[in-house]
């Protein structure tokens, strides 16, 4: 008696429900940013701001520079004048009235957006790519490196933000770039302490101890498998960080250490004008409203980003 072979089995294929719409990392995280009421306040006032900055040339009536004070025109330090709330038809409007200067107060307000609102990203940017930098090798390498790199980040963590920044300005000499970079120097600690405290936390992890395992270099696995892990408490920071950095350079120039005139800054409108704030509080009060503006936006997205990257949040 033969055997005959069995016939194998004819597999079962079960049905395997797959989503329509993948999305993918990127896309879930701007989803639970944009889902965050503070981050879409906070954008919607940024927007608004941009787009001030940028039409800037359509929305102001006059340069940023242009002087009001020929016949018939308004002259030193006037009145705003508008003429749908009953200001004569034959004067000039001006809808906050003239600084010292005869110039327009609104015109110089709309054009400040363009030298105020790029300040805090690109001081933030720079920062954000030394200390990480810093942070990164101090945290992977640890040993004498990391004492090292982390007490002088402590020398500079030691004195107050402010007081630091004019000391590097009075070192560098007045101006825009001067002051941005002295804004930079007090700021790259922070980002320097939190890339190290990432890097430590991220270096143990069972992927890392793979990498090693199959012979992969130390700057590879630090670019490719703890750095990209390591970011998100930075975009976080950095978004918080954008407002800051945007006081102090204000402050800065406040002080007259930063942008210097005629240049049409916030930060310097205040500075020039603030003895002005009884007699004319517009001169200072419209810059201000402006910078807290802008603060309040930066402000309000990051803590969107905070909300949104919460692994408690996160579902």
């Amino acid at each position: 008696m033969s055997l005959q072979p069995e016939p194998a089995a004819t597999p079962v294929v079960l049905p395997v429900k797959t989503r329509t719409v993948r999305y993918t990392r990127w896309r879930e995280t701007l989803r639970n940013v944009l889902s965050q009421r503070s981050a879409q306040v906070g954008l919607v006032l940024l927007v608004f701001l941009v787009f001030t900055a940028l039409f800037a040339d359509v929305i102001a009536p006059y340069g940023p520079n242009e002087q009001l004070n020929g016949p018939g025109e308004p002259g030193r330090r006037a009145d705003p004048c508008i003429h749908l709330l009953g200001c004569p038809a034959e004067q000039m409007e001006t809808y906050l009235g003239t600084d010292g200067n005869s110039r327009d107060i609104f015109s110089r307000v709309v054009y400040g957006g363009r030298l105020s609102l790029p300040i805090g990203p690109v001081v933030v940017g720079i920062a954000i790519l030394i200390g990480a930098a810093i942070g990164a090798i101090s945290g992977f390498a640890g040993g004498l490196t990391d004492n090292l790199l982390m007490r002088l980040m402590d020398i500079v963590l030691s004195f107050p933000a402010l007081i630091l920044a004019i000391a590097v300005v009075t070192l560098l000499g007045q101006g825009l770039v001067n002051a941005v970079a002295a804004v930079v120097v007090v700021s790259i600690p922070l980002y320097a302490r939190l890339t190290r405290s990432a890097v430590l936390q991220t270096r143990e992890s069972d992927y890392v101890t793979a990498s090693m395992a199959l012979g992969e270099s130390s700057a590879g696995i630090l670019r490719r498998r703890v750095l990209p892990n390591s970011i998100t408490p930075l975009i976080v920071a950095g978004s918080l960080g954008i407002a800051t950095a945007l006081l102090e350079v204000a402050a800065l120039s406040f002080l007259g250490l930063g942008i210097q005139e005629p240049a049409a800054e916030w930060g310097a409108m205040i500075g020039r004008d603030f003895n002005s704030i009884f007699s004319k509080p517009l001169l200072v009060m419209a810059p201000a409203f402006m910078l807290t503006l802008t603060v309040l936006a930066f402000n309000l997205i990051g803590d969107g980003l905070r909300d949104a990257f919460d692994p408690r949040l996160n579902r």
